[in-house]
């Protein structure tokens, strides 16, 4: 979907006033990969590497960085291309947005306060005492349970679930499947040696301008409050647990998991498949890399990989000592039979 043709001068002009070589006026209609992308099209090049690409390209004008060769097209130039691409690509072809309105097949209850401009969908259901604020829109199927607020600008996409008492911010986007206040997992061994539930009485707290993925669930506080801070950003099939706190503007890879009472700090990078026992802190500005495991506190700045986590450093070296490892105990057997430590033609249990 687009606005319509916006000329070339005009977009870099809106991105904040980026250089233009070539035809000013050329008309973009959409935005396109380099593979796929038409005559009319919007492209970029993130670096010179990709320069080759455009060879057998049909893509019409880029946003490509100074003093690679585009091949004659219209360019914006940018320092950041990759960035002002996706600014660009929000004004050629934004997102459509329903029309205000509750839907007939919704149900909301009678105490519920939903702002004139917000758009309630097909088969949404928004609890009691809930209020939902301006502008924001809730796609099919989403249920909103008792005494949540949330604010202005939002967009949660099908199937998500905020349970009762939850907050959420301004321009906070939950894609579809997202579960918000689910209980977090507490039981206690009781007499019988069974286990025994216990009461989830906390809620969530999401501040503004969070976004979290597809099918990611974050646990309502045992008491107190589970709270993601505000810019966090959440990839799908995360698991934050019970209490945990997110530090504003981190983010958190797919599939990683955060055991209950896990502290974040600001600007924190959990990749993919990582984890954390729970009742840990991680301090500002770390670095976790994929499937790490971590197992204790980290100091703010840590860059850490493995399992359990280690040092960067600790980690690069341990991997090439572990690819060496049979050369280094062929050498061993080696020296162990030529001092006379093990008899030829014995093969030890470990071989």
């Amino acid at each position: 979907m687009t606005r319509g043709p916006i000329r070339i001068a005009e977009l870099a002009e809106r991105l904040g006033g980026r250089p233009v070589e070539g035809d000013p006026d050329f008309a973009i209609q959409g935005v396109g990969s380099l593979e796929e992308g038409g005559p009319a099209d919007l492209g970029f090049l993130r670096s010179a590497t990709f320069a080759g690409a455009l060879e057998e390209a049909r893509i019409g004008a880029l946003i490509a960085p100074p003093d690679v060769d585009v091949g004659g097209r219209p360019v914006i130039r940018s320092s950041m291309p990759n960035l002002d691409f996706a600014r660009a690509a929000a004004l050629i072809a934004p997102m459509p947005h329903p029309q205000p309105g509750v839907h007939p097949s919704a149900f909301v209850d009678p105490t519920a306060k939903v702002d004139p401009e917000a758009s309630i969908g097909v088969q949404v259901s928004v609890g009691a005492r809930t209020e939902i604020g301006p502008r924001t829109v809730l796609h099919p199927n989403v249920t909103v349970c008792d005494d949540v607020r949330v604010g202005a600008d939002c967009l949660f996409h099908p199937g998500v679930v905020v349970r009762e008492r939850c907050a959420i911010g301004d321009r906070v986007i939950l894609q579809p499947g997202v579960s918000i206040g689910g209980d977090g997992f507490g039981y206690e061994f009781n007499e019988r040696g069974e286990h025994e539930k216990v009461p989830q009485l906390g809620n969530v707290v999401l501040e503004d301008d969070v976004e979290i993925g597809a099918n990611s669930t974050v646990d309502r506080a045992r008491l107190g409050t589970t709270r993601i801070e505000r810019g966090v950003k959440i990839d799908n099939l995360v698991q934050v647990g019970h209490n945990c706190v997110i530090g504003a503007h981190s983010a958190v890879v797919a599939q990683a998991g955060l055991g209950g009472s896990t502290l974040v700090g600001s600007r924190v990078f959990i990749m993919a498949q990582a984890g954390s026992a729970g009742h840990l802190t991680i301090g500002d500005g770390c670095f976790v890399a994929g499937r790490a495991g971590i197992t204790k506190d980290l100091p703010p700045g840590s860059r850490v990989w493995g399992f359990p986590a280690v040092p960067e450093h600790r980690w690069h070296r341990s991997t090439v000592l572990v690819r060496r490892l049979p050369e280094l105990f062929s050498r061993l057997r080696a020296l162990e039979r030529h001092l006379g430590l093990r008899p030829e033609g014995r093969r030890p249990r470990d071989e």
